[in-house]
């Protein structure tokens, strides 16, 4: 495939940045990404080290958001023609698949979860795009929830960070089988997440704004409705929790703290899953696409960079 990579390096690190953490719904205020040795500072810390070092992480991945202006959005549309333009010349003699994550890219980030609706242009967007290639939608949320917001019976959906995967019952276009695809790799922590829901609920109720969603393969405790002065709690908190669960996992995203089961399974493992299932595996005949805003994205993008070796990069500073 032709590498037409547009890359940006950090000049203070000499690292290659090429993670997507904006969304056109929620512009943010620059912020860099967080340093190298915050996951070193959180495994070898004392206890006041991992909070702080949580803490810091919380606040580099929620960038505090501004009001668009004209000129942004004129930014904006330029860069995504040329974008569209670049694309177009690499799908040439390709199959496009199409990866969408749901919260921030799909539809607006909001203070409640549960209000997260899509709105009607969005939804017949989705619904063109996926007549002309197989398209999925890869979230953290639960499976079931996010296709009550999507409501296209045409897509394939992973749930859970990809742990809980469904494709289309009655659609065969792109299927080499008559099988419905059902894929839940993280099944036995079932009761246990369910546990630990429970525990979260009750826990949390000390923390004002705290939000605690049972997305089945998963807990997400949402924050961001909590003042930043209760963060360090919060975690804190989290934390106590799973000192009892060996076998969770804690990570973040924008304005949430997940618990995931410590299974070797992220976004970027259903991306290559979903390609298998589709007849792309390593396969240089399929161009996937993955837009997402979140950090929780950023294991679909390194699929795409360093097996599909095709991305885009965009500074934030500009989009």
């Amino acid at each position: 495939m032709t590498n037409q990579n547009v890359v940006a390096s950090d000049a203070k690190s000499s690292r290659i940045r090429f993670i997507v953490r904006k969304s056109i719904f929620s512009p943010a205020v620059p912020n860099p990404l967080p340093a190298p040795s915050l996951a070193k500072k959180i495994e070898t810390g004392g206890a006041a080290a991992k909070t702080n070092a949580w803490v810091d992480s919380m606040r580099d991945s929620s960038p505090t958001r501004v009001k668009s202006t004209a000129s942004l959005s004129e930014t904006k549309r330029k860069i995504l023609g040329f974008m569209f333009e670049q694309i177009a010349n690499a799908s040439k003699g390709k199959q496009i698949a199409m990866f969408l994550d749901y919260d921030g890219t799909l539809s607006p980030i909001v203070e409640d979860p549960d209000r997260a609706f899509m709105t009607n242009e969005m939804r017949e967007a989705v619904r063109d795009v996926a007549r002309c290639f197989p398209t999925a939608i890869v979230t953290g949320r639960c499976r079931d929830k996010i296709y009550s917001f999507v409501k296209l019976a045409g897509l394939y959906y992973a749930g859970s960070h990809g742990m809980d995967i469904k494709g289309p019952s009655k659609s065969q276009k792109y299927k080499k089988d008559h099988q419905a695809l059902l894929f839940q790799p993280a099944s036995k922590f079932l009761p246990m997440i369910d546990e630990v829901y429970k525990v979260l609920i009750e826990k949390t109720k000390s923390i004002c704004g705290a939000k605690v969603e049972n997305n089945k393969f998963c807990v997400s405790v949402h924050f961001r409705c909590v003042e930043e002065k209760m963060w360090a709690a919060l975690v804190e908190l989290v934390r106590s929790v799973l000192n009892d669960y060996p076998k969770l996992r804690l990570t973040q995203g924008r304005k949430v703290l997940e618990i995931r089961p410590t299974i070797k399974w992220d976004k970027g493992k259903a991306l290559e899953f979903l390609l298998e299932s589709l007849g792309y595996a390593n396969s240089n005949d399929v161009l996937p696409i993955y837009i997402g805003d979140d950090r929780t994205d950023e294991d679909a993008f390194t699929v795409c960079i360093y097996i599909y070796h095709y991305y885009y990069y965009f500074n934030n500073k500009v989009i």
